[in-house]
């Protein structure tokens, strides 16, 4: 038996692509033949992938494909011809209605997404959420047997010191606030800022706010930004755009707290890296970040700015506090450890096997 994974795309960096590196990683390990197929890749992952249309000549009845569910992609329509074994993972799909004033072709694209999901719930041998919130969602869809497999990540990664260039350009001591993702609306990175404004006017003038994530595609929804920032006559307001993951390991690092007001949320990948690396986490219960943070960290249950800017400075002024909530953080971790999401997706695998 051979188990192998289709999907759209593998880029270098993103939460999902690392996701299908460390199944294949984990498949391998237990010995089985495993490969990803593709349409689209970075060239420096050129050598960790096949065309998706090379696919035929590995099928074959007593294998297992996993298949990333994704957006109107000539894979799906390979994937679902196969007489192999078919199991989908569902990331989720953010609702269409939070690009209407930002991005016209991202709306309709997270519309039929929306659509095409429905036409695949009798296609699939088992269809895996990456939370119990997107499980939900399959299963109200009427996919007739569903299951969760939380994203299989590999944390030690982010145990380097992280790139220098940005310790040095961030040397100066301020009180760090963090967020990370790509600047698109559901995020909520207006009301980031906002917090922001709060803490800054009302509790630490020394303080600056980093906004870590791609934001190509969404010049609209950034230009409003930008215009809050101005608006509120804020400085110390850093939007980074891309950054490399060493980067990103540096943000991380320098940051006092962790702040996600996100408002659409399948799984949320970052939260995570946070506990990790031991800074603590202020977030709004939104689709999936309660699952997420399975009881580790500060969660919000309704949005008051001025409230949250004196959470922050609660964590960030009383230390004993700040340690009980990281303590707690790396207790809710041992969920999402490899060992563990590894054995759920064995099981998952030999399920679809036994039939």
């Amino acid at each position: 038996m051979e188990v192998h994974q289709f999907s759209t795309s593998l880029s270098y960096g993103d939460a999902i692509s690392d996701e299908i590196l460390e199944i294949r990683k984990a498949l391998r390990e237990r010995g089985f033949a495993s490969e990803i197929f593709v349409r689209f890749f970075e060239p420096r992952l050129a050598g960790l992938v096949h065309d998706f249309r090379e696919y035929p000549r590995f099928s074959a009845p007593t294998n297992a494909v996993i298949f990333h569910f994704s957006i109107g992609s000539p894979v799906s329509k390979m994937f679902f011809r196969i007489p192999d074994k078919r199991i989908m993972i569902y990331h989720n799909i953010t609702p269409y209605g939070f690009f209407l004033d930002s991005h016209r072709i991202l709306t309709r694209e997270c519309y039929k997404g929306r659509l095409e999901l429905d036409l695949f719930k009798d296609k699939v041998d088992l269809a895996l959420g990456d939370s119990e919130f997107n499980r939900r969602e399959l299963a109200d869809a009427g996919y007739p047997r569903t299951g969760v497999l939380p994203l299989l990540l590999d944390f030690a990664k982010f145990d380097g010191p992280g790139d220098p260039v940005i310790r040095s350009i961030y040397a100066e001591p301020k009180t760090t606030l963090l967020y990370v993702g790509r600047v698109i609306p559901n995020k909520k990175f207006e009301d980031v800022i906002k917090t922001f404004y709060f803490y800054k006017r009302e509790f630490n003038r020394n303080a600056r706010l980093i906004l870590a994530g791609d934001f190509r595609g969404m010049e609209r929804y950034l230009a409003a930004l930008h215009d809050l920032i101005n608006r509120l006559a804020l400085d110390d307001v850093h939007l980074t755009g891309h950054v490399e993951f060493d980067e990103l390991v540096a943000y991380y690092r320098m940051a006092d707290v962790y702040l996600s007001l996100s408002e659409h949320e399948g799984f949320g990948v970052p939260l995570l890296e946070a506990f990790h690396l031991g800074v603590p986490v202020i977030a709004y219960a939104a689709g999936a970040v309660e699952e997420t943070m399975n009881g580790g960290g500060l969660l919000l249950r309704r949005k008051d700015f001025l409230r949250t800017a004196a959470v922050v400075d609660r964590i960030v002024a009383d230390r004993a506090f700040r340690e009980a909530v990281v303590a707690g953080q790396r207790e809710a971790l041992k969920k999402f450890s490899p060992a563990n999401v590894s054995r759920i997706l064995f099981e998952h695998i030999e399920g679809v096997v036994r039939g």
